[in-house]
């Protein structure tokens, strides 16, 4: 992905480009990259907020959940919960939980649905993999978080690659406040150029950037 031009609603964050859609646009160079970006955003988010992760299979969707919860201080091990479906991680600090979806192997609504996700969101923070035109009827406002593999590596044989993270905040939840704040977690990690560094993300589990 080209540097994002414009400026939009959430552009203005030091390090990370904006685009007229109020998107924030980052950059990792490998997967605690990731996991400190997310662990950073951890910050602008509270009870009731829906992340929906988008990406092809190996773009660091669990890696990046690892870095939420390391953020919002739950128990752990985070990883990818494709044959539990959804996993509940509790919060270890008086925080949200952390609800972890997988919606890779589920069907339409009516499967979503019957997960009763609406229990928790009022209480925890839910992240949906794979979530995108399936879960958005769940609340009105969602953080839409999009990454993306580069087509080509310099070196194919090193396990870390870079990412490119779009985070696209939906609904009246994010208001110009709540955008604010997003802004400034993120240009916590974000440098001049916009790309996330490792600050010392603590991984919750050993699941790399090519797990879902």
């Amino acid at each position: 992905m080209s540097e994002a031009q414009g400026s939009g609603a959430a552009g203005s964050a030091d390090g990370a480009a904006g685009e007229s859609d109020g998107a924030v646009v980052l950059r990792t160079r490998d997967a605690d990259g990731t996991r400190a970006l997310a662990q950073a955003l951890s910050g602008a988010l509270r009870p009731g907020d829906l992340l929906i992760l988008d990406g092809p299979l190996g773009a660091g969707k669990t890696t990046f959940t690892q870095g939420l919860g390391a953020g919002l201080g739950v128990r752990g091990p985070v990883a990818s919960p494709t044959f539990v479906i959804e996993r509940v991680h509790p919060s270890l600090t008086g925080g949200p939980d952390l609800v972890h979806v997988d919606a890779y192997r589920l069907g339409g609504e009516g499967e979503i649905d019957d997960l009763d996700l609406e229990a928790d969101l009022d209480r925890a923070v839910t992240v949906v993999e794979w979530g995108r035109d399936r879960v958005e009827h769940l609340a009105d406002s969602v953080l839409l978080v999009e990454l993306e593999r580069p087509d080509r590596v310099d070196d194919p044989l090193d396990p870390d690659e870079p990412r490119t993270l779009r985070l696209t905040p939906r609904g009246p939840r994010w208001d110009g406040a709540a955008i604010a704040a997003l802004e400034a977690a993120l240009a916590e990690v974000a440098g001049p150029d916009g790309t996330a560094e490792s600050a010392d993300a603590d991984p919750t589990s050993d699941t790399t950037e090519g797990e879902r």
